[in-house]
């Protein structure tokens, strides 16, 4: 049993095939995946694929890329949004200080509203960093509160994931942990503690090998695992078993479907 705790399967790559696509993962172990809002139209239309299939579950959020957009009316809009019984979080938010497409002072402001809201609202956050480690930790150590949430698609070292850990946080490798340079993931993902550790797709991007290059798809987050399952020295069954269970804790889902 495997859960992918990132997708987005809203996405218009999955226009054509998102029910094949859905039914390859479960077929193929995948028994839960988290589909994820990346603003007020992508939020809602992943909560419209949680309802149509029992195996999905949603979140509501503003991306950083769309921090521009992400105006107090908007945000309310979110806060309203966040009731419906399948979403379990609120994400993805955070900072990206690599693309910029949104300024890095609404990158920040917007991050702040949203992390102070998901509190308010008793949900678990996911963020995105890139390019901002220590931007982002200044931002949560100030607030001065043990968090509950993830660190999705992690790509600093062990020291960073770390002091997240001790924040409170848990860690999710995508399929990057299996590229050859990625060293200090890899590192990261052999050494944190078990209980903190997720696996996902982050579909359609960064597709682990042996698929790179091709759309990525809930199926292949076995192969994210199966790496660092080695990487652990330990059986895929007991990380499968392991990242499903620490999913399950955070985002609070059902122990069965």
């Amino acid at each position: 049993m495997l859960i992918d705790s990132h997708a987005h399967l809203d996405m218009e790559d999955f226009d054509t095939d998102r029910d094949l696509v859905i039914k390859r993962a479960l077929q193929g172990g995948v028994t839960r995946m988290v589909t994820i809002g990346i603003d007020l139209a992508s939020s809602r239309k992943a909560i419209e694929i949680a309802k149509k299939y029992e195996s999905i579950y949603a979140t509501v959020g503003y991306h950083p890329h769309n921090a521009k957009e992400a105006d107090p009316k908007d945000l309310e809009k979110l806060r309203t949004l966040s009731s419906e019984p399948k979403v379990v979080a609120w994400g993805e938010i955070g900072l990206d200080f690599f693309r910029r497409h949104s300024p890095p002072d609404k990158q920040v402001q917007a991050f702040e509203r949203q992390l102070d809201i998901a509190f308010e609202l008793d949900l678990p956050v996911i963020i995105h960093d890139r390019d901002a480690h220590s931007d982002l930790l200044s931002i949560l150590r100030k607030r001065k509160r043990l968090y509950r949430g993830v660190i999705h698609c992690f790509s600093g070292n062990y020291d960073l994931a770390m002091a997240l850990v001790e924040m409170g946080f848990c860690i999710s490798f995508p399929g990057t942990v299996t590229y050859k340079n990625a060293v200090d993931t890899q590192t990261a993902a052999s050494r944190i503690p078990l209980e903190r550790l997720l696996v996902e797709t982050d579909c359609p991007y960064l597709t682990p090998v042996p698929f790179r290059g091709k759309r990525n798809e809930p199926l292949y987050v076995r192969h994210t695992a199966e790496k660092i399952a080695q990487l652990r020295q330990m059986e895929l069954e007991k990380l499968a078993e392991a990242t499903s269970a620490n999913t399950i804790r955070l985002f609070n889902l059902p122990d069965k479907i």
